[in-house]
């Protein structure tokens, strides 16, 4: 495990505690949970745009699947 420094304004960190003790944790915990989040935020956004480069020029192809898969032809 790691330890990390954080240089917060005295107010921010003070509305951090109180933030903290209301929902019964602690400044730590909350800081990991935010991080927590931030991260998936990040990685959702990764596969997204890797999927998003993968598809790139398949409008025609990807259409025809959604067409195949609703059971519809070309002619209908």
């Amino acid at each position: 495990m790691s330890a990390l420094t954080l240089r917060l304004p005295d107010d921010k960190h003070d509305r951090l505690r109180a933030l903290a003790k209301s929902r019964g944790t602690t400044v730590n915990r909350l800081l990991d949970e935010a991080a927590t989040l931030m991260i998936s935020e990040f990685d959702a956004e990764t596969r997204f745009r890797l999927r998003a480069a993968r598809g790139a020029g398949q409008v025609e192809r990807a259409l025809a699947l959604l067409d195949k898969a609703e059971g519809r032809t070309k002619s209908q």
